[in-house]
């Protein structure tokens, strides 16, 4: 109690320190004073209550406890009494044996008696009741039966009580009732008939259903009651339990297995179409009967039977074991498919288990898979190997087809913007569409899996595409004149290309959910490249098969004293480029520039080839000015095939040539020289001497000089312009034809 006062005081000299933090607020200590009083009167009032109540409740508990002592007396004392005269009584009881065996003795004499009619009756009864059953009275015919079995249950009974080791007598019994039993047998017949047309007899007699379910009650309910008395007694009569309900159960299932397995109406050799036909029927079949069960036959069972949820299951039961033994069989690919499709999508979509009016019923969520997910997954695999090889099939049909069309002498068909192309494409993406469609129905993990194998298919495709075109040219430059259209064809196949990646990239936006690069359409754009830019290469190898013997006029003889070979080239070039117009972009762009670079390059290893050597000034001026203008004809040419950017730089590396042959002062050429470095700084030191020896002035010394010079302050290649230069080789004089050259300066 001293520590709780401690502590009342700390926390009163806290809360009073709390109220009087400012010296304004001493003017309200009576204030404060008289709220607390109201405070500690009112926490005292409810402290008060609070204790009276406690104090009552003891109170009335010790009331009930002093009469529940009172009442445990009375009982006391009632117990002695009773205790008392059952003692009393032991002896009478004893006494009473003789009266026992009396009331047993009559029990069985009016068991006897009472099924004494029954007993001289049982003849005329079974014939009555077997009319009965084939009248289709089932009702009635049951009632008979019941009472049969009860009179020889009965007789058995009191039998077994009498004596239960007399087995004569129980034989005696059931061959005189054999006839019950197999009375029982025919009506379960009946019934296990009518449950087998349950479908049909719930819409036309419902009541006939109702008395089937009735009769199959009322057998559970006697199977029951024997088996009570057989823990009572030891006694069960024959045929029991019936067990009928169970057997009510077994024939549903059967009846609805053998609804699904007879939906079958074709086979493969029939009809192609047999499985899609199978799976409709059956379908249609599991949806009616399902509305059917809901709407009617609930009503001909009772509530607790949960008669939908029942059938539901069975169905459901009975579709996924048929469905399995269909995937067990050889199936084809669109077979699979089919099948997959049915099972993964179509079974628990609106049309089938989720249809609107089944779904108040039941809940699909809860339904096991159709197909376990082992042979799903073998499903797949087995059609992903069909499709591959099927696939790999129709590739290469597809390409030898388009191969045909190549030896045409007509040109291809051209599209609406006017670019020649073949059917190739838009045969391999329809067929590569068409799979996709399907995969798409089965499942979107599968639809992943198949783009990635028809991309991958799509890659060893271009590979064979790529070696077929390699192969078409070669057989063409056996014989240029065939085929007629080489040209157009070749072009229809760089177009292609485009059509391939612009119908990949549409695919890939249509059927992946992934938007990241793969190493597959990594070497697909690759290959496809490849064979655009080998395309375009063996077209302008076309080009210069052509120009070859213009190209060898250039810079000789012939040309300095006037030759129409650029003229001709230039002409011929800008004639080919009428058909490579039908060149799709970029390779069309490209393919330009690499024509234009190609010309230079070929002009310019006419000049290092040496195959002409300026005499005199004269001759150096006339031979630049007629490059320069050649140039001019170069450049005019290509901008106006929109060559690129390109172009003044590739041209004017004629025109600077040009300037070094047609220098005057040679003190200046090698000012001159390293201005057509500082332009084009892949140019090595042998085409310096080969444009100085063509040249025909330049001294060993003044040679020697310039490249000495240059060496020593090389300029670096960036390499962020093409090279023209790179791939140019001077040829190197032979011993033989040095010899032959210094034999004739001798004799001349």
């Amino acid at each position: 109690m001293e520590e709780t006062s401690r502590e009342a005081v700390a926390t009163a000299v806290q809360r009073v320190a709390g109220m009087l933090q400012r010296s304004d607020q001493l003017d309200k200590v009576e204030q404060y004073r008289r709220r607390e009083a109201r405070k500690k009167a009112s926490v005292e009032a409810r402290l008060k209550a609070a204790i009276q109540s406690q104090l009552d409740g003891v109170r009335t508990g010790l009331t009930q406890l002093h009469s529940a002592l009172l009442d445990v007396k009375d009982i006391q004392g009632s117990l002695a009494d009773v205790s008392k005269d059952w003692r009393q009584s032991i002896n009478t009881i004893e006494n009473l044996k003789d009266v026992k065996d009396a009331v047993v003795q009559h029990s069985q004499l009016a068991s006897a008696v009472e099924n004494l009619k029954n007993i001289f009756s049982v003849p005329q009864i079974v014939s009555g009741t077997k009319v009965l059953i084939e009248q289709a009275d089932l009702l009635q015919a049951h009632r008979k039966l019941m009472e049969l079995e009860c009179s020889r249950d009965d007789l058995m009974y009191e039998q077994y009580r009498m004596d239960s080791k007399n087995t004569s007598d129980m034989n005696l019994i059931s061959i005189y009732f054999e006839d019950v039993q197999e009375l029982s047998d025919e009506l379960a017949k009946q019934l296990w008939m009518v449950l087998q047309r349950a479908m049909v007899t719930v819409r036309r007699d419902p009541t006939m259903l109702v008395s089937v379910v009735r009769i199959i009650e009322r057998e559970e309910k006697i199977d029951r009651r024997m088996v009570d008395r057989k823990k009572q007694t030891g006694f069960i009569p024959p045929g029991r339990p019936k067990r009928w309900k169970d057997k009510m159960f077994q024939v549903l299932e059967g009846t609805v297995s053998t609804r699904i397995e007879g939906t079958q109406s074709v086979t493969r050799e029939a009809d192609k179409m047999w499985l899609v036909r199978l799976l409709e029927i059956t379908r249609k079949y599991v949806l009616d009967d399902l509305i059917i069960v809901k709407n009617l036959m609930v009503q001909c069972f009772p509530q607790h039977y949960n008669t939908f949820n029942r059938f539901f299951g069975l169905y459901h039961n009975a579709v996924s074991t048929r469905v399995t033994e269909l995937a067990a069989e050889d199936l084809e690919a669109n077979e699979i498919v089919s099948m997959l499709t049915w099972v993964l999508n179509t079974y628990k979509s609106t049309e089938m288990m989720g249809h609107p009016e089944l779904l108040s019923e039941c809940d699909i969520n809860q339904l096991e898979p159709l197909l376990p997910q082992e042979v799903v997954n073998d499903l797949l695999s087995k059609y992903v190997q069909t499709f591959t090889s099927n696939i790999t099939g129709w590739l290469r049909k597809a390409l030898e087809t388009d191969k045909k069309d190549w030896q045409k002498e007509t040109e291809p068909e051209a599209d609406q913007d006017g670019y020649y192309q073949t059917t190739l494409p838009a045969i391999v993406f329809q067929m590569f569409e068409q799979n996709l469609q399907v995969a798409a129905q089965i499942d979107g993990d599968f639809k992943e899996q198949v783009l990635k194998l028809c991309l991958k298919q799509m890659n060893t495709f271009l590979v064979r595409y790529r070696e077929e075109a390699v192969t078409y040219k070669e057989e063409h430059l056996r014989d240029r004149q065939l085929p007629q259209c080489y040209v157009q064809y070749m072009i229809a196949i760089i177009n292609n290309c485009q059509t391939f990646k612009e119908s990949i990239n549409s695919l890939k936006r249509k059927y992946s959910q992934s938007s990241e690069p793969t190493d597959s359409d990594a070497a697909i754009e690759r290959t496809l490249n490849e064979v655009a830019k080998e395309g375009c290469q063996f077209l302008l190898d076309e080009v210069f098969l052509d120009l070859e013997h213009h190209l060898t006029e250039l810079l000789t003889r012939k040309w300095v004293t006037g030759s129409h070979a650029v003229d001709t080239i230039c002409v011929t070039v800008e004639d080919y480029f009428n058909d490579f117009n039908k060149i799709k972009k970029p390779f069309n762009q490209e393919m330009t520039s690499e024509a234009l670079r190609r010309v230079v390059v070929e002009y310019i290893k006419a000049v290092m080839q040496k195959r002409i050597t300026f005499k005199n000034a004269d001759e150096r001026r006339e031979g630049a000015d007629r490059m320069i203008k050649e140039a001019e004809q170069f450049k005019f040419l290509f901008r106006k095939l929109a060559a690129g950017e390109d172009t003044d730089r590739l041209c004017g590396a004629i025109a600077a040539i040009a300037e070094v042959f047609k220098l005057t002062d040679p003190t200046l050429l090698f000012l001159e020289v390293t201005t057509l470095v500082s332009k084009y700084p892949d140019i090595r030191e042998e085409h310096i001497q080969a444009l100085l020896a063509v040249r025909g002035d330049a001294s060993r010394e003044m040679r020697q000089m310039i490249i000495g010079t240059l060496s020593e302050n090389k300029v670096s290649y960036s390499g962020l312009t093409q090279p023209i230069f790179k791939d140019i080789t001077v040829p190197t004089m032979s011993m033989t034809t040095m010899t032959s050259m210094a034999t004739a300066k001798l004799l001349k």
